[in-house]
C-alpha cells in the first residue's frame, strides 16, 4: 500500500502529484504540452499576488527550459493565499523531480527541502473550557 503523498504515475502520458502545506492541499497533472501552467483554471501569468507567483515559480527557475515541455494543471483548495502557493510549489516541484530525475530532485533538496518533503506541523486544536481563547490560554491570576 503507497502513501498518499507519492507521486502516481498513470500511464505513459500523466504524472499526479500532491503537495501539502498547513490546510492547503494542491494536486497537479502533468502532461507533454508547451508549457502552459493553470492554477484552478487561472493561467500562472495572470495571477494578481507578486509574492505568491514568485513562490510557484522558484522550481521553474531552477530547473531552467525543462519544463516547457509539460502542461501542468494544479487544483488547490483550503488554507490561506501563501499557504496554497506553498502546496502547489511542492506539487510542481514533486512532479519535475519525478519526470526529470534524480539530478533535478538533488537540486530541490540543495536549495529548499520543502520544496520536495511536506511540513507535518498543524494548528492545536481548541480545548473545551474556553475554547474561544485557545489551545492553551489560561485565566489570568490576580496577585490582589
Amino acid at each position: 500500500m503507497r502513501k498518499k503523498s507519492e507521486v502516481r504515475k498513470a500511464g505513459k502520458d500523466f504524472v499526479f502529484t500532491t503537495g501539502k502545506r498547513k490546510r492547503a492541499v494542491a494536486r497537479a497533472r502533468f502532461k507533454p504540452g508547451s508549457g502552459k501552467i493553470t492554477i484552478n483554471s487561472i493561467p500562472l501569468e495572470v495571477i494578481n499576488n507578486e509574492i505568491a507567483k514568485m513562490k510557484i515559480r522558484e522550481p521553474l527557475i531552477l530547473i531552467g527550459d525543462e519544463w516547457k515541455k509539460f502542461d501542468v494543471k494544479v487544483n488547490v483548495k483550503g488554507g490561506g493565499i501563501t499557504g496554497q502557493a506553498e502546496a502547489v510549489r511542492q506539487a510542481i516541484a514533486k512532479g519535475f523531480a519525478q519526470l526529470l530525475g534524480d539530478d533535478v530532485k538533488k537540486k530541490f533538496l540543495d536549495y529548499d527541502r520543502h520544496l520536495l518533503i511536506a511540513d507535518p506541523r498543524r494548528t492545536e486544536p481548541h480545548k473545551p473550557p474556553r475554547s474561544s481563547q485557545g489551545p492553551r490560554r489560561y485565566k489570568q491570576r490576580s496577585k490582589r
